[in-house]
């Protein structure tokens, strides 16, 4: 089994390497953490994705001119690790001074390398800063609920009791929040992201929601299981139809992290939002 998070480059002074070493990859077990939310891989009740974007991405043509692209890597929810973001960033500061023959050879190696590390087929897209360029920005889809009247009491841990629901009103919803934060596990460092609720069910109440929210402010965990831990408390409460969350985690060393959990199969709109 791959050491824990602690053992990882995570707060550490790291020595950056600039030719290619995939031993650089350092996975983390997702069972330790599916066991706290009482799962296990075999009763996991969402598909999903993980979608890193990457925007420090360079390499050496050979003819030894440099190139810079976008990366875009999709993590299968249910692999048996996730990596971890600055040994993933270490890995890819190892290619700066790496000769490639061409941006195929290139997205080959990533897709093997970061799939040994994640335990799963691991999608790879190499993108031209063109063809991000022209995508544009997104808005999240759905009735924000950040100016919602709330009291907040609640910051340090995810409370779910502040959920509510009216069970004898059903309806369709997406609801989203730019007020997402937790902390880092290891180094205690903000990540700050937006998330997006979309369910067929019983009547979520949207002030409750916020408050469910921000009680995640001071809450230490990594991005993929605080949205799994929102996904399981509104799976929970709710008993939906359907149910797809997911956030849009800000960049930090030029990597974001969007987690997708959802009762069906996931198309991920990975176009970026304004703080990506």
């Amino acid at each position: 089994m791959p050491p824990a998070a602690e053992h990882s480059p995570l707060g550490k002074s790291s020595e950056y390497l600039d030719t290619y070493t995939p031993s650089l990859l350092f996975p983390i077990p997702r069972a330790p953490k599916w066991a706290e939310l009482g799962l296990t891989a075999a009763s996991l009740p969402y598909r999903g994705v993980d979608v890193w974007n990457c925007y420090e991405l360079s390499w050496l043509l050979p003819s030894g001119k440099p190139v810079v692209a976008i990366g875009e890597f999709v993590i299968p929810a249910d692999s048996p690790n996730i990596v971890e973001s600055k040994s993933f960033k270490l890995y890819l500061n190892s290619l700066n001074q790496t000769v490639f023959a061409d941006c195929e050879t290139l997205r080959q190696t990533l897709a093997a390398d970061l799939s040994a590390a994640a335990g799963a087929p691991v999608a790879v897209r190499l993108r031209s800063l063109a063809e991000v360029q022209e995508e544009g920005i997104a808005a999240l889809p759905g009735q924000c609920i950040d100016e919602l009247e709330v009291a907040i009491v609640r910051y340090g841990q995810p409370s779910p009791a502040l959920l509510r629901c009216d069970p004898n009103r059903r309806l369709e919803q997406v609801l989203h929040s730019h007020l997402l934060k937790s902390n880092c596990p290891v180094t205690g460092q903000p990540d700050w992201g937006s998330v997006v609720v979309d369910y067929r069910g019983p009547a979520l109440d949207p002030a409750s929601l916020l408050a469910y929210l921000v009680s995640f402010r001071q809450h230490a965990d990594f991005h993929e299981q605080c949205v799994e831990r929102i996904f399981l408390d509104l799976l929970h409460l709710l008993e939906p139809e359907r149910l797809t969350v997911y956030a849009r985690y800000v960049r930090r060393g030029g990597l974001d992290i969007n987690p997708w959990r959802s009762t069906d199969a996931v198309v991920a709109d990975n176009r970026r939002l304004a703080r990506q």
